[in-house]
């Protein structure tokens, strides 16, 4: 009796060993042993992860991500994602970390856990130049375009309950939908309208104003702080390095007004 109380007293021991290992891993350790890390990025989503003319993948996230990388001394290795797909990828751990213009939402840091802020947009609604509708409220009863996975249906939904959103898995879907007139205009981040907007040879304009505040965060798996760490790390270094603001100007074409929080030692 004595034996089996105590084999099953190691037992229980050597189980909560293993599911406190388990909660509390060390992925950082796992990506340099591989000397790679696998940032899930768009690649539709201008000018933070898109291809260029040459068919190179390019973008603000993209040079931020290989910032990251080269601070934790490996080798980024990318591969795309869209709103819908980027969390899901993450926690089945197809992924490493998420470089994927992400808002950092309290409901969405329940299943990963993200860095500091590292860029700081709203919300917007891109149109077709010939419309007339200036407000958010005037859009009621007609179709508007979102992205399945982001935050933006969702919040236009409860800013106008009678709006008919219409979900796209990618953004070039719904930039042809509001170009055919099969939608009325598309709302999402403001810096994404602005760039699609500048690009449409005056076709299509931005209104709206901002609706939201949305503040990208890079995210990680839960319960790995050593890695959130290092990645909060290289944030705080690009900015105190000055290369923050030359990427910021490079793809933005302006100084930044804001910053990621710089932590003192």
């Amino acid at each position: 009796m004595t034996t089996y109380l105590g084999t099953l007293m190691i037992s229980r021991f050597l189980l909560l060993l293993a599911i406190v290992s388990f909660s509390y891993g060390d992925k950082l350790t796992d990506i340099k042993a591989t000397d790679m890390i696998h940032i899930g990025v768009k690649y539709d989503f201008k000018p933070f992860g898109f291809f260029d003319k040459r068919g190179r993948l390019v973008g603000f996230d993209i040079d931020l991500a290989r910032f990251i990388a080269s601070k934790l001394g490996v080798t980024p290795s990318f591969k795309q994602v869209t709103s819908s797909s980027r969390i899901p990828r993450l926690l089945s751990e197809d992924i490493d970390i998420i470089v994927a213009s992400m808002t950092h939402k309290i409901s969405r840091d329940k299943e990963i856990d993200f860095s500091i802020s590292y860029f700081f947009d709203g919300q917007s609604i891109l149109v077709r130049q010939d419309e007339v509708g200036t407000t958010a409220k005037e859009f009621a009863n007609r179709k508007v375009g979102a992205i399945k996975g982001s935050t933006a249906g969702p919040n236009f939904k409860k800013l106008v309950p009678e709006s008919r959103m219409v979900y796209f898995s990618e953004y070039p879907q719904a930039l042809r939908a509001l170009k055919r007139g099969n939608i009325e205009a598309i709302t999402t981040d403001f810096t994404w309208c602005n760039v699609q907007a500048n690009d449409s040879n005056e076709t299509l304009k931005v209104v709206g104003g901002l609706l939201s505040y949305e503040p990208y965060g890079i995210g990680v798996p839960q319960n790995e702080s050593k890695l959130r760490d290092a990645i909060n790390f290289a944030l705080i270094e690009l900015v105190k390095e000055g290369v923050y603001a030359e990427l910021y100007e490079k793809w933005f074409g302006k100084k930044p007004k804001r910053f990621p929080t710089i932590w003192p030692k």
